[in-house]
């Protein structure tokens, strides 16, 4: 009965409202001004390219400054890894299900090694959620942009978060010292648990994929990688219990969600008031992803959604069964590779007790 009080328990809060508007006007303002000069095809560019501004949200300016500056020229990586893997693929005549297989393969491997990446940089959040949904996504995208306006909307995007990060130098009582930040040195024992965790991610993300591809095949189920981002969800958290109940978190929040979404969905918003309604949305999802993750869920849901729904607009019907199906196939898997080691090991203790 704790653990289940403890997932609908709110924490404290840390000044949240800072960084849940930074983030908000971050990527309204791309939005906004793709919506008036008619390219909301280059919309997901400018939605990852926005995550920069999610980094380093309590850290002093400085600190969060190379926070920001790594996660972002790090996504914009990512982001050019997409777009370039999609291209390839279409070069290469890889298309259907077999690209399908393809793109589950590729975003495993973009979620090990970047979970070991970040873990390296020591940023937060933690792990590599956001860059498999960026990966996945853009590369999802059947008619690509060209390659040099989209780019150049994921680096305007992430330049715009720089500085919006430090804006508060502005006024004066509101800044930090500007210090060097020292440089950062592992152990042997964090290296060795970067690299284990880095292997949860890559055997949490594939196993999900894996098993959202073949239910999509047999069932016509689409956007499989929301299963991979669902998968790593719960792989975050300082104890089993935590990070089990972020996965149930994750797919209460989501259910949640697609009702609030199905109801905005059904007012028939106009592009700008869906612009709007991300904006929103990610001053909710940063407000509370800190204090309590079944709430930042209900937002992140619809948030996610409509940028999809921006940039390649198809059935929303179809979004939503999607959501949810891939979403406890994910968190389920997640749930899963948690357990699994203190499932292992008291096996072993039963298996060589007396």
């Amino acid at each position: 009965m704790k653990a289940v009080a403890e997932m609908f328990t709110m924490g404290p809060g840390n000044k949240d409202h800072h960084p849940a508007l930074r983030c908000a006007v971050g990527v309204f303002v791309p939005l906004i001004t793709l919506m008036l000069i008619g390219r909301l095809d280059l919309a997901v560019f400018a939605s990852f390219g926005a995550f920069t501004g999610i980094y380093g949200r309590n850290e002093p300016h400085s600190v969060r400054f190379r926070s920001q500056l790594r996660a972002g020229g790090f996504m914009l990586f990512i982001i050019l890894l997409a777009t370039l893997t999609a291209r390839l693929a279409h070069a290469w005549g890889i298309e259907g299900a077999a690209y399908s297989w393809f793109l589950t393969g590729a975003t495993t491997v973009v979620a090990g090694v970047c979970s070991v990446v970040v873990a390296a940089w020591r940023l937060r959040p933690g792990g590599s959620l956001f860059h498999i949904f960026a990966f996945a996504a853009i590369a999802s995208i059947p008619a690509q942009p060209p390659l040099g306006e989209a780019l150049l909307v994921a680096v305007g995007t992430t330049v715009l978060c720089l500085l919006i990060g430090m804006s508060a130098r502005v006024v004066k009582s509101h800044r930090t010292p500007w210090k060097r930040p020292p440089p950062i040195r592992h152990t042997p024992a964090e290296r060795r648990a970067i690299w284990l965790e880095g292997g949860g991610y890559l055997v949490a993300a594939g196993l999900a994929g894996t098993i959202a591809t073949l239910v999509g095949e047999r069932l016509g189920f689409g956007h499989t990688y929301w299963a991979m981002v669902a998968a790593v969800v719960p792989l975050v958290g300082h104890s089993t219990r935590h990070r089990v109940s972020r996965g149930i978190q994750r797919i209460a929040g989501t259910v949640l969600g697609l009702v609030l979404l199905a109801g905005i969905l059904w007012l028939n918003p106009a592009p700008w008031a869906m612009v709007l309604v991300i904006a929103v949305c990610q001053f909710g999802a940063e407000m509370f992803i800190a204090r309590q993750y079944l709430v930042a869920q209900v937002f992140v849901t619809p948030l996610a959604l409509f940028a999809t729904l921006l940039a390649a607009p198809v059935d929303p019907a179809l979004l939503l069964r999607d959501r949810i199906v891939e979403t406890v196939i994910g968190a389920a898997v997640g749930v899963g590779v948690v357990l699994a080691p203190a499932v292992w090991r008291r096996a072993r203790i039963r298996h060589h007790a007396p």
